[in-house]
Formats: C-alpha cells, structure tokens, sequence
C-alpha cells in the first residue's frame, strides 16, 4: 500500500472538480484530483454558461476560452408555441458578460482541463475511492486498489451518487420529479432562432430549445416515458406538438441524445470537518433555468478560496460560513428552478390563467430585470 499526502485531494474531475484544482493550484496548493471514470465518458451534458460563472473563471485563465468559442445569445424567452410570454434581456446587465454564453460541457471541461495541465496538474483516472475517513488532522481516501490518499482536506465533486458524501454521513434530502426528460443535440430548420434560448410552455408538457456553436441546437423536454436513445421522429413530434407553430422547426439530424430523471435534493450539510461538498454531491435541481453547472463551479471557486485562506492560516469557521452561505444561494436557485418546472407542467385546465398572468407581468420592466438578474447570477455576487 502506498501513500499519497497534499493539501487537497479533489474526487470528481467534471467541470467542478477540474476548477476547484484549477483555483487551489493557481493560488499555490498541492492538489491530486482523481476520477472513476475513463476520460471523455462523463455523459452529463450542461450547456448554458451564465454571466456570473464567467467573472468568476476570469482570473483562472479559463473565460477567454469559453467566451471565444460559445455562442453569446443576450435573451431568454419563455413562450407557448408562438405567443411571447416573457422576454429576459441580458444585454443591458451591468457586466463584461451581457449574455447566455451557449457552450457544449464537452468544450467547457476540455478548456478547463487545458489550464489545469498548463498548471501541471494530471487528473488521475479511472481512480475509485471506496472509504473516507478523517480525524482532526487529516483525511484518508482509501482507493479500490488499496492506495491511499491523505489531505488536509477534501472536496467532493463526485456527483449525485457521491460516494464522499456518503462516507461522511450527510442526508441528501428532497425527491425526483414524475416526468422523464428527453435530451437531444440537433440540426434544425425553419423556425428557430439563433441568437435566443427559447422554454417553450404547451398543453404537452414543455421543452428547451437553445442554440450552440457549429449550427446545433439543444432540445430539452418533459416526458412521460423518454426513450433512451431519441431518433428525428421523436426530436420532430415533441417540437410540432410544443414549439413554434406558424413557421415549423425541422429537425434534420440527431447528433447525440439521452434522457434523464431530474431530482431535486439538497445536502443537509455542505461541510463535515474536512470533507466540502460541490456541485451535484451538494445538491441537484430540474435543468429548468440552466443553474446546475453554474451553481457547481460557483461552489468549487468559492470553496476553493476559501479553503486556500484557511490553508494559509486563517480560522476554520470560514469553512462554516463558506457552506452556509452556499446552502443558503442553493436554495434560493432549486426553488427557481422549481417553480419554472412546475409553471411549465400546470395541468392544462389553468394554463390560460398562466399565460395571461405570465404576459401581464412579462410587460413590467422590473419582472424583466429581476429574472435577468437573478437566471444570470449576479445576484449571486
């Protein structure tokens, strides 16, 4: 058995994983970051990227990149079918960001990774940790090879079923969702804008079309029973039966899909001694508003920070207020997401009432601002 000692080791080598390494070794700390899965088999497929997200990856070397190739489209637009029923403008944010910065997750962790390597740092997969331990010095990852890794502490990013997360304890409480989504990477004609991420409500259920580079779109919907793998057929029923009506979108090819279950549950705790929780270890929510990822990068910088902070010297019960802190923006983002959800799947009797109420409020500037403000992030500052 060989041991392994740093200040940081960090499970999960996503998009949170990779900027919390990338964030602790900028500022000077030894990092080993490990991962179970083989290199490019991580299937989770965010691809909105918000303003907020953006001035926080700026210091890191990593929001050129992403900005360079993501497409910038400066509205969000909720509709059913044709009729506008709310238009978010993010052109007028006071930010160097005014957009929805639409990229694949493929392209987000590939620029990250990069700047984690020019830092020298290798991720370490596929590495399995089986058991955690900590005492008051240390913690102990034990991996399923019998090597050992002991840190001054941990950050687990490891995902939903986080094996982190359960080693230490912490409840993950909250549900699932009834509906399965159905999630697609397309071609499309007709119909779409390119410059706009349109949530589409109609008596069907909704569905997310959004644009991404190189002529794609992405589709997501609610669904009774999504099929595993969605073929043309199926990406043209959801949009003829949910999306825009007087000029059809065409959907020529499927170039990746999958579905999904959606939960919504939040970590009791982001914090047991050495051991913090980010990204969907700490808490997962419907795709509605397109937080998750946002939400778990802003938790590895911040966690990040802080940790460098107490490494350095500084109390302890930063972690706490860092975790606090967290728990509490969290809530605040899955209750969003949740009432976009629920708005969207109204039963189909009261959804006129919704769609009145929605385009009265839609036409006061200041609904307008507030959710720009709040979908973007920067009430998060």
């Amino acid at each position: 058995m060989t041991t392994e000692i740093a200040d940081v080791l960090i499970v999960g080598a996503g998009p949170v994983g990779l900027t919390a390494a990338v964030v602790l070794t900028q500022l000077g700390h030894d990092v080993v970051i490990v991962d179970a899965q083989a290199a490019g088999a991580n299937t989770s497929r965010a691809a909105v990227v918000h303003p907020h997200t953006l001035e926080l990856l700026e210091p890191y070397g990593v929001t050129a990149p992403l900005v360079g190739r993501g497409l910038h489209t400066p509205e969000f637009t909720i509709r059913d079918r044709d009729q506008v029923l709310i238009a978010v403008p993010f052109d007028k944010l006071p930010t160097a960001y005014p957009y929805t910065l639409m990229i694949s997750q493929a392209d987000t962790e590939k620029f990250i990774l990069e700047r984690l390597t020019e830092l020298g740092v290798p991720v370490r997969r596929p590495v399995e940790v089986t058991t955690v331990v900590q005492d008051s010095d240390i913690v102990t990852a034990t991996l399923s090879d019998g090597e050992q890794i002991r840190a001054r502490y941990l950050i687990a990013a490891d995902g939903l079923h986080s094996t982190v997360r359960e080693q230490a304890g912490i409840g993950f409480t909250g549900g699932s969702y009834a509906e399965s989504f159905s999630l697609a990477d397309v071609r499309v004609s007709g119909g779409v804008p390119k410059d706009e991420v349109i949530l589409y409500f109609s008596p069907a259920g909704l569905v997310v079309v959004a644009p991404l580079p190189d002529g794609m779109y992405r589709i997501v919907a609610t669904v009774d029973e999504a099929p595993h793998e969605p073929d043309v057929a199926f990406i043209q029923r959801l949009l003829d039966d949910r999306g825009p009506k007087a000029q059809p979108a065409v959907v020529e090819e499927v170039v990746w899909g999958s579905r999904f279950r959606v939960h919504h549950r939040i970590a009791d705790s982001f914090r047991d001694g050495r051991i913090l929780l980010a990204g969907d270890a700490a808490h997962v929510h419907s795709p509605a508003g397109g937080q998750g990822m946002n939400l778990g990068i802003e938790d590895a910088v911040t966690a990040a920070t802080t940790l460098s902070r107490v490494l350095r010297g500084e109390p302890q019960a930063l972690l706490d207020e860092h975790a606090a802190a967290r728990r509490r923006s969290t809530e605040v983002v899955v209750a969003i997401a949740g009432r976009l959800t629920s708005l969207a799947t109204l039963p189909a009797a009261v959804r006129p009432l919704r769609n009145i109420a929605m385009r009265l409020a839609g036409k006061t500037s200041l609904v307008r601002d507030k959710l720009a403000w709040r979908l973007s992030g920067l009430d998060r500052r």
